[in-house]
C-alpha cells in the first residue's frame, strides 16, 4: 500500500487487501487476540484509544490489562473491549497462559514506575514469558531508552513507534547525525536514520511524522508521506499516535508480519484522517475505518 505506483506495489496492495478481508466462516479468535496495557487510574485513555483502534482494524478480540484500581474506570468506558487485572509481571505471566493472545501493545499512557518497567521486561521475554509480536510506544520507549539491558531484549517481532523526541532518546547518536547540517556530500536522511535504528534495535522502527519512515533490520524501508494531496495536518492531535499503535497491534493479531503491519497501519491511519477532515480528534480515527475499508471493497 505504500508503493502502489508500479506492478509490484499493486500486487502487494492486493495481498494486503486480501489479508484485511475476513473469512465468512471464521470465529473471533481466528482473527487474533490483542492485549493492550493500561496505566493506572486516570491514565487509561491512551490504552482505550489503542484498544478501539485494534478492534476496529479487525482483531477478533481485544483486552485491556490494567491495575485493579483502574478497573472500574475502564469498565465504565469500554463495552466490546474486555478487561483483565494486570498488576505485575506475575499476573502478566498468568494472563499470557491464554495462548490465543497473539499480539501485545505496551506504552500508551502507561507510566514510568517500577511496575511498568517490570512489565516491559516481562513482555520482552524476561521471567518466563513467551514473547509475542509487540508494539512498543510512548512510555515503553522511554523505559527502553533508559535501560540498555532491556533494549537488548528487543526481538524481531517488535515494532517501535517513536516520534522525533522519543527517537532522540532511544538513538541519540543517530538523531544527532540526522539533525547535523550536510557540509559535504548528501545529507543524512530520515530514511538513513530509520534504517540504522532498525538494524541496531533488531526490529521494525516506525519513525513518526508527516513523512513517516518505516524500516526493518534488513534495510528495507518505506515512507508513508502525509503531504500534498495526502496531507493530514489534523493528525497533530492528542492521542492519534495511540490509535496508530492500536492499529498496528490489531494487524499483528491478524497475522500481519511486523513490517507489513507497520506500513499498513500507518497508511490506514492517514486515510482515516483524510476521510474525516478538519475537526478530527483521536477518537474519530477508528470510526473512519469502516468507511475506508468499504472504499477498498472489503
Amino acid at each position: 500500500m505504500t508503493n502502489g505506483g508500479n506492478a509490484a506495489g499493486r500486487s502487494q496492495s492486493a495481498d494486503v487487501i486480501g489479508q484485511l478481508s475476513k473469512n465468512d466462516s471464521a470465529h473471533k479468535y481466528s482473527h487474533g487476540y490483542a492485549l493492550i496495557f493500561s496505566g493506572g487510574s486516570g491514565k487509561g485513555g491512551a490504552a482505550r484509544l489503542a484498544a478501539r483502534g485494534a478492534l476496529r482494524i479487525g482483531a477478533g478480540a481485544v483486552t485491556v490489562g490494567c491495575p485493579e484500581g483502574a478497573l472500574i474506570e475502564n469498565a465504565a468506558q469500554l463495552n466490546a473491549v474486555m478487561l483483565t487485572v494486570i498488576e505485575d509481571a506475575e499476573t502478566l505471566v498468568s494472563a499470557l497462559e491464554d495462548e490465543r493472545i497473539n499480539a501485545l501493545c505496551i506504552g500508551p499512557g502507561f507510566g514510568l514506575g517500577d511496575r511498568e518497567r517490570s512489565l516491559v521486561a516481562a513482555v520482552l521475554g524476561k521471567g518466563g514469558v513467551n514473547p509475542r509480536p509487540t508494539v512498543l510506544d510512548a512510555d515503553a520507549l522511554t523505559i527502553l531508552a533508559g535501560d540498555a539491558q532491556l533494549f537488548d531484549c528487543l526481538h524481531d517481532r517488535c515494532v517501535l513507534t517513536p516520534h522525533a523526541g522519543e527517537f532522540a532518546r532511544l538513538f541519540p547518536d543517530i538523531a544527532e547525525k540526522l539533525s547535523a547540517p550536510a557540509t559535504t556530500g548528501p545529507a543524512y536522511s530520515k530514511v538513513n536514520a530509520t534504517r540504522e535504528a532498525a538494524k541496531r534495535a533488531g526490529c521494525v522502527v516506525l519513525f513518526k511524522g508527516p513523512n513517516t519512515a518505516i524500516a526493518d533490520p534488513s534495510g528495507r524501508c518505506s515512507i508513508n508521506a502525509s503531504v500534498y494531496e495526502r496531507a493530514a495536518p489534523w493528525l497533530a492531535t492528542a492521542g492519534s499516535g495511540d490509535v496508530l499503535a492500536g492499529f498496528i497491534a490489531g494487524l499483528l493479531a491478524r497475522g500481519f508480519a511486523p513490517m507489513q503491519a507497520a506500513e499498513t497501519g500507518s497508511w490506514l491511519h492517514t486515510e482515516c484522517a483524510i476521510k474525516f477532515g478538519p475537526g478530527l480528534i483521536a477518537e474519530d480515527l477508528p470510526e473512519q475505518l469502516p468507511r475506508v475499508m468499504r472504499d477498498l471493497n472489503l
